[in-house]
């Protein structure tokens, strides 16, 4: 959760980010692997209409997984 503030006051968003510890919510978005491994990285874009306004998945491009959510919010 503090990466998620610490983007949050970086980019002055004005909403709320999700942290999902206990991986609810990944599991019902789908987004999970097979067996031990974590889940994978996903970001949901959601409208204040609650519409998917994009999905960003990244493995290893931290600063490119943001950039490309970022970049839908702004396209928007």
């Amino acid at each position: 959760m503090d990466r998620q503030k610490a983007f949050d006051d970086k980019n002055e968003l004005g909403f709320p980010l999700l942290s999902d510890p206990d991986r609810s919510v990944a599991k019902h978005f789908g987004v999970k692997r097979f067996g031990p491994l974590p889940s994978k990285r996903a970001t949901f874009v959601i409208d204040t209409d609650r519409t998917l306004l994009g999905v960003v998945n990244s493995e290893l491009d931290m600063t490119g997984h943001a950039d490309q959510a970022l970049a839908i919010l702004r396209g928007r």
